[in-house]
């Protein structure tokens, strides 16, 4: 089965209380998650959303064939294609000597995806992407403010 998943994060005020939210598409399936939290950060939020997702994915025992993970969040796009490897030979040190934030979610998120084939893909944030746009309000309506 190939599931395509939409996620985005949102804050009121970083930080301040955020949402996110995931939308899961496959065959003949459309679900979606959000949730939120009174006192985060707009990366902790991103990072949720595809936690939460992968997390929904695993619990519903979904047969991942292919896997794709769209996010308008660079900072998660990169981190867990790019910089996490380097986090982790670094004893999850930034290049420049400093701790890694958001350390909690982004060791979840790579327990999670080290099983799977996934690909991560970048789309515009409020652009003309419905999947990516719904992901976006459903972020911003869990926000508990």
């Amino acid at each position: 089965m190939s599931i395509k998943i939409y996620t985005d994060g949102s804050c009121a005020g970083n930080p301040g209380p955020g949402g996110w939210a995931a939308v899961i598409i496959g065959k003949n399936m459309k679900n979606e998650l959000c949730g939120g939290e009174e006192s985060t950060t707009n990366n902790r939020m991103e990072l949720t959303a595809a936690i939460k997702a992968l997390e929904y994915c695993d619990k519903k025992k979904l047969n991942l064939d292919m896997l794709e993970i769209c996010t308008d969040s660079i900072y998660l796009k990169d981190g867990i294609t790019n910089w996490i490897n380097k986090w982790e030979k670094n004893n999850w040190k930034t290049s420049n000597k400093k701790n890694v934030k958001n350390i909690d979610l982004w060791k979840k998120l790579q327990t999670l995806t080290k099983s799977k084939k996934i690909k991560w893909s970048w789309v515009k944030a409020h652009s003309n992407e419905a999947m990516n746009n719904l992901a976006d309000r459903l972020a911003k309506k869990a926000t508990p403010i």
